[in-house]
Formats: C-alpha cells, structure tokens, sequence
C-alpha cells in the first residue's frame, strides 16, 4: 500500500487535474447538453475503460523503463511540465475558451458514444502524464509491492475522476447556463483552472527522481 502522505498528495492532485480544462471535459459536457445527460455518463464510461488501460499499461511495466532510463524519465517529467503550462496559457489567454463553450456534436447511438468516450481519453495526453509521469512518483518501492501501490493510486484516481466528472456531465447544462450570463464568472474559472495547472507544472518540474 501507499503511504498516506503519498496518497492523500496524489489524490490532491488527481483532484485539481479533473477539473482543469481537457479533451475529457471538452467532450463530455458537449455530449451531455447537445444529448442528454444518458449520452454523458455512456461516454464516461468509455473515459473509464481507457483509464484502465493507462493503469495497467503503468503497473505492468512502464513506469519500471521510466526509472530503468534517467534521461527518458526526465524527458517525460519536462514534456509533461511544458503540455500543463501550455493548458495553463490556453485557459488564461486573451479570447481563451472554458470547456463550458459547448461545441455542436451530432447524435450517435451508445455504442459510438463509448468508443468515442475511450478515444478522446486514450488520446488524451494529459491522463498520459498523469500515468506516466506523475503516478511514479507516489510510488516507494520500501512499502510493499510496487503493483499493490500503481494499483490502489490507478483506483483512488478512478474513483475522483468518474465521481467528479459524473457531476459535471450530470450539471453541464446549469454550469453552462450561469457562466454564460455571467461573463466575471466565465473569467474567473478560467483563471482559477489555469492557475492551478501552471501550479502543477511547476510542481513536476522541480520534483527530484526518486
């Protein structure tokens, strides 16, 4: 198991990840106003299945090449720094958009509504650096096993993911509708959301390989 320090840090940031802007959040409360909020909670269960993929991809073997080859690891740990700050830029940018700007989707059937859910968070390079980059980085190979540890922070993270973004495909239609007849407010989640991903960044710059 985790240490509680390693944990309750990862959940924190597992936390302040959901619910900066991203293609999982983009898509998701798109789907749910142009479809309903059934069509949301189908392709977030297609954002579930590709975290399953990310995790056991992490737990089987690729955070060990991580820390086997220094020079990837820091390239990763950099790359990822970089991607959250350019988020932070788009978020804050002058004419920046906030997720809760809906795109027009067309309507499709459950079965592509999952598939397309699983596509945008496998191709999702944000849960790529949080799987790759920064789940290693909570694991303390003196506690236990290294796959009981990826297993129980994939899950923790799984668990704020869905539950959070479950609210938000569940509420898209009412956030929407007050942000966007309150532009102070539109700016001010804009600016909190790129905050904390500039705060993330730098976080993961400056950490040390363990």
């Amino acid at each position: 198991m985790p240490t509680t320090p390693h944990l309750l840090a990862f959940a924190l940031i597992a936390f302040g990840l959901v619910l900066t802007p991203g293609p999982n959040m983009i898509y998701l409360i798109s789907r749910s106003i142009c479809q309903g909020h059934v069509a949301g909670l189908i392709s977030l269960g297609g954002v579930a299945l590709a975290f399953v993929v990310y995790l056991l991809c992490a737990a089987l073997g690729i955070t060990a090449l991580l820390f086997a080859v220094p020079y990837a690891y820091d390239a990763l740990r950099f790359g990822g720094a970089l991607y959250l700050l350019w988020l932070a830029w788009q978020a804050v940018r002058p004419g920046g958009r906030s997720p809760f700007h809906v795109r027009e989707l067309e309507r499709v059937q459950p079965r592509k509504l999952f598939a397309m859910g699983f596509l945008t968070n496998l191709l999702n390079p944000k849960a790529a650096v949080l799987y790759l980059s920064l789940l290693p980085q909570f694991i303390s190979p003196g506690h236990g096993s290294v796959l009981s540890q990826a297993l129980v922070l994939g899950a923790t993270q799984m668990g704020i993911s869905l539950t959070v973004n479950a609210v938000i495909v569940v509420l898209a239609g009412s956030i929407a509708a007050f942000l966007g007849s309150r532009p102070r407010w539109l700016g001010a989640q804009r600016w909190m959301m790129g905050t904390v991903l500039a705060g993330l960044a730098v976080h993961m710059a400056v950490q040390s390989r363990r």
